[in-house]
């Protein structure tokens, strides 16, 4: 029976609480996701409570009452402590903590804790541990109270948990080495990314809201072998693969890591140079699961990380995923989308749709050549055949006649 008792331990119950600024404020939902967060980060929800406030309370977040109310179902549910839905300042989370005598978490620290899980490349790891740095710098004697009273748990670990009890200056020196580390990361990256400009292979971006399925329909495409859950973040670290269209066509698919209400800004400035693979990729793949209620302010949260990270002017496919969870025919639009396509990723349904949706943007991005080249211009056939789509190809006494699709800057060398 201790046995039993003490793996009951180990699970946090978690009250959450929100505040609601305005009428058409979507913080129940917004509690809803807090509540999948808590659950992929291994905890358990058992209460809510929103209040509705004017502005959000600058010194506790929530008002005096309220206060009185959270601690009531703290000890009512035997909680192990409080997750409030948004970013809480230095000193909200003091005064919290010290109201509620229980420990106390934001939103931001439920993600980080989740990212420091998920990391598994250096990249990732070294990204998450700054994100994490960043933001504990100003909040060491609160989270020192939280872990003196509960011997830490979520909001604790991951690479950052053994520089917390370290001070300002030595965390302000670690900021500067992972950064320095970042940096030769990045160059590597832009190396890749030349090389592949270079090649005049076209990159497909794939972003969306967190689990919207962007895991699912890569490993369906390519063969991946990414980590697919019904969890929020079940995947961070960006995976790149090649796929061979019907055409013959070659083309990359580069995963990103899945956008959220209220990503904190710590990790959209340490992981920015993982999100710009966006930025510089010739098509953006916009996933939605289409049976989520809440579709829509996903798509529109998306669509407003994107401008943060100044990723505009990019031809757009979104596709309506998750068809299969869908119980009647839906009409699902997005204004922001060049092209449209409804799909299901895990049964594979119109995947075929959405390939041809593709292989059509990249034949408008290219030119019809109907000509023919001499034999001494036979190194120009070959660079048709690599980058291009070859339809006819006929040895003449005159020459080599080709009828060909061929990217504009391959045509313009012609």
């Amino acid at each position: 029976m201790s046995d039993l008792y003490e793996i009951k331990e180990q699970i946090e119950r978690f009250v959450l609480v929100g505040v609601a600024v305005s009428d058409n404020d979507d913080t129940a939902q917004s509690l809803d996701e807090l509540e999948e967060l808590a659950d992929t980060a291994g905890a358990i929800t058992v209460g809510k409570i929103i209040q509705n406030r004017e502005r959000i309370h600058p010194g506790t977040y929530i008002g005096k009452g309220k206060i009185e109310e959270v601690r009531a179902m703290v000890f009512e549910m035997d909680a192990t402590g409080v997750v409030c839905d948004d970013e809480l300042s230095p000193a909200q989370l003091k005064n919290l903590e010290d109201s509620l005598q229980t420990k106390v978490l934001d939103r931001t620290v439920l993600i980080l804790d989740i990212f420091a899980k998920r990391a598994s490349t250096k990249e990732g790891k070294i990204q998450v541990e700054l994100a994490q740095l960043k933001y504990r710098a100003t909040r060491l004697i609160g989270l020192r109270n939280s872990l003196s009273r509960l011997g830490g748990g979520i909001g604790t670990r991951g690479p950052g948990e053994k520089k917390l009890e370290i001070d300002r200056r030595l965390i302000k020196e670690r900021i500067t080495q992972l950064k320095q580390e970042l940096e030769g990361i990045k160059k590597n990256r832009e190396t890749a990314r030349s090389l592949r400009s270079k090649s005049k292979i076209p990159v497909i971006a794939i972003v969306g809201y967190t689990n919207a399925g962007k895991s699912t329909l890569l490993n369906h495409l390519t063969q991946a072998g990414v980590l697919e859950e019904d969890k929020l973040f079940a995947t961070l670290d960006p995976t790149t693969r090649n796929l061979n269209l019907e055409s013959g066509q070659q083309i990359l698919m580069t995963d990103t890591v899945g956008f959220i209400r209220k990503l904190p800004h710590h990790l959209i400035d340490s992981f920015r140079s993982t999100l710009e693979e966006a930025k510089y990729a010739d098509i953006i793949l916009h996933v939605v699961d289409s049976s989520n209620p809440d579709a829509y302010k996903q798509m529109h949260i998306v669509y407003e990380t994107l401008t943060k990270l100044g990723i505009e002017d990019k031809v757009i496919i979104t596709a309506f995923n998750k068809q299969d969870k869908l119980e009647a025919e839906q009409i699902m639009k997005d204004f922001k989308a060049d092209y449209t396509v409804k799909i299901s990723a895990k049964t594979g349904k119109d995947v075929d749709k959405l390939l041809d949706l593709i292989e059509k943007v990249l034949k408008e991005r290219k030119v019809l050549v109907e000509r023919v080249f001499s034999y001494q211009e036979a190194g120009k056939i070959q660079a048709i055949r690599k980058y291009g789509q070859l339809l006819e190809e006929e040895y003449r006494q005159e020459g080599i006649f080709v009828k060909a699709y061929v990217p504009k800057d391959i045509y313009q060398g012609m």
